[in-house]
């Protein structure tokens, strides 16, 4: 049969979470959290605080850091990581139970530092973080007891018949000299002692339950056989503090010789009792830590790694001065490391030309990352530091510039009375580009004009009017209504000032408006200077189809295309008459016809004649 949690055999009673034998997990509560708190102090910075009697401790950062945990008890002696020193992981004994301090590997793991502990504890512990980055988070939970409950500590160390607070009483009959209860106090080197009772195995009374008849024992001097202690168990340790425990075996009373077991009373067989051995320190020794990260993901870096000297003493390590291990040769704690070679940058293609024809553009080539292998890798593989450029710009020279302008708007922006009509207006090189440019200069055409389709009618109130129709058919435009100040009468409405109305807010008058998108459009430039002044010139402008992007775009009608030539100055040429400039002798046909008006002499003395033809010969030469 099977013995339970209190050591009755056939009892099925086992140890809930609480500690508790044959508990029902009410008996007590857990705590729970997470320590966010952002610190800016290097150095200790306190969490939390585990009470005395707390169970099922687990302190874990929730990342990796360069953080450390710390462990220390209400009386200010270090458990773990004390006095700027970081011990290895392990198992440390502090506060009544023995906490594992566990630290995952640095370069494959990225999970934090934990203490974990099964408790109970006998004093109030304090957790400490040693801050040296940003605080990834400290999770921490422990189980404490309810009022009123049996000490789960206690029942850890109680033997058969032990009292529970009351539960079991001693029979007055009972009487063992050598069996009297102690209770001692488990107190470390640098600890003050505890208040808390360890009571050590071996030195409780037997009892029996009320409910069974103690076998009757033969009288001690009729005894043939009894227990002799003929040794003492091989010390656990070497060094430093360990334990052993005697040896008992069944002999003859008169002979003394080794006789089987089952000649001796199995329930009078001494309690082997746990003795020091061995208590001389043991010699110091260098903690080797794990190595650090590399320093570079590839190429030459360093490492780092932690040396103490330590030394062994009562199942504990503790952190010396270094001048104990001077026997030994202290480890290296840095040295170089290569993880691979690193990648390199290549340029794997030459610039390409550069995206204008003019004015200031873009060239690109092609740069790879690439391992010592000839693979194309990731960017992040190679130096970024070190990355060629990619792109750079490039300069073609200035571009020639012309304002482009589409046709004014059919609609105007008010049903009546003052409104506005609209054109868009584009600055432009003189190539088809997609990179609409500045310096056109400052005499932007204007892209509204206004316009009036007759005076309004009366209104009502602050009357706001209905909006006009959208000033553009396509695209932005706008849109306006008339709002005025009236005073509503017997079937009529009075128009006030609008100071009268000033109290209230008064209505937008204009609003933005936007019906579809325009798709390409016809521009074009203003026209230039005609060829001629009269008699029939020719002028010219340049006409393009741009999207609602202002690229260039072929969508546009070919039958609403702008003109891009017209005629002008076709009114015949008239000459200017000048009323000083006339012929002053009678004959100045005769010098016409022998060709004299060359002279200046006869070009002032027959003023009329000469101009008369020589604007005939302009006329003749222009027609040809």
């Amino acid at each position: 049969q099977s013995i339970g949690c209190d050591d009755y055999l056939g009892s099925d009673k086992v140890i809930d979470k609480c500690g508790i034998c044959g508990g029902d997990n009410t008996a007590c509560k857990v705590v729970s959290g997470v320590f966010k708190h952002t610190l800016t102090n290097l150095g200790y910075h306190k969490i939390v605080e585990i009470p005395e009697g707390a169970t099922k401790i687990n302190i874990t950062e929730m990342s990796k850091s360069n953080n450390y945990l710390a462990l220390r008890s209400r009386s200010g002696r270090s458990i773990i990581n004390g006095n700027w020193a970081i011990d290895r992981p392990g198992r440390y004994e502090g506060g009544g139970t023995m906490f594992t301090y566990k630290r995952p590997n640095e370069i494959s793991s990225t999970a934090g530092e934990s203490f974990l502990a099964d408790g109970p504890t006998n004093e109030v512990l304090d957790v400490y973080m040693i801050h040296q980055q940003p605080n990834p988070g400290i999770h921490y939970e422990y189980i404490i007891p309810g009022d009123n409950v049996i000490s789960p500590q206690l029942l850890a160390h109680r033997r058969p018949g032990e009292p529970l607070n009351g539960q079991l009483g001693m029979p007055e009959s009972t009487n063992h000299e050598d069996e009297d209860l102690h209770r001692e106090t488990d107190t470390l080197p640098g600890q003050p002692a505890g208040t808390f009772p360890v009571i050590q195995p071996g030195r409780f009374p037997s009892h029996q339950p009320e409910n069974q008849v103690p076998a009757v024992q033969p009288p001690r001097q009729n005894r043939e056989h009894n227990w002799k202690q003929i040794g003492k168990t091989e010390c656990t340790t070497t060094c430093g503090k360990g334990s052993q425990y005697p040896v008992f075996h069944c002999v003859n009373r008169i002979t003394h010789e080794e006789v089987s077991e089952s000649y001796c009373d199995s329930s009078t067989k001494p309690i082997p009792e746990e003795e020091a051995c061995n208590l001389f320190p043991c010699p110091a020794f260098w903690d080797i830590g794990e190595w650090s990260e590399c320093s570079k993901t590839c190429g030459l870096g360093m490492q780092h790694r932690q040396i103490l000297c330590r030394q062994m003493y009562a199942n504990r390590t503790l952190t010396v001065q270094q001048y104990r291990c001077h026997h030994l040769e202290k480890p290296e704690t840095t040295s170089t490391c290569q993880l691979k070679i690193c990648s390199e940058w290549q340029i794997r293609t030459e610039w390409t030309s550069c995206s204008v024809p003019c004015g200031v553009g873009q060239r690109t080539r092609d740069v790879k990352c690439v391992s010592n292998l000839g693979d194309i890798v990731d960017d992040e593989e190679c130096n970024m530091k070190l990355r060629p450029n990619d792109i750079e710009n490039c300069d073609m020279g200035p571009c020639a510039k012309s304002w482009f302008l589409t046709e004014w708007s059919d609609r105007c922006s008010a049903e009546c009375g003052d409104g506005v009509r609209t054109r868009s207006v584009v600055c432009m090189t003189n190539h088809v580009s997609s990179l609409p440019l500045e310096g056109c200069g400052n005499n932007r055409p204007s892209e509204t004009t206004p316009c009036n389709n007759g005076p309004c009618a009366g209104k009502v109130e602050w009357f706001a009017g209905g909006w006009t129709q959208c000033s553009t058919e396509c695209g932005s435009g706008t849109q306006q209504r008339e709002v005025i100040c009236v005073r509503k009468t017997e079937g009529n409405f009075d128009v006030l000032n609008s100071y009268e109305c000033s109290y209230l807010e008064k209505p937008p008058s204009q609003q933005s408006c936007y019906l579809k998108p325009c798709g390409s459009k016809w521009f074009h430039t203003e026209w230039s200077t005609c060829s001629k002044s009269c008699e029939g010139g020719f002028r010219v402008r340049e006409v393009r189809c741009l999207s609602d992007e202002m690229t260039a775009s072929s969508q546009c009608d070919p039958q609403l295309k702008p003109e891009e030539k017209e005629p002008c100055n076709t009114q015949d040429c008239t000459p200017e008459i000048d009323e000083n400039c006339k012929d002053k002798y009678y004959n100045c046909n005769v010098v016409v016809q022998a060709r004299l008006c060359v002279y200046t002499y006869y070009k002032t003395a027959c003023c009329a004649s000469c101009t008369r033809v020589a604007n005939r010969q302009s006329g003749f030469l222009g027609r040809r």
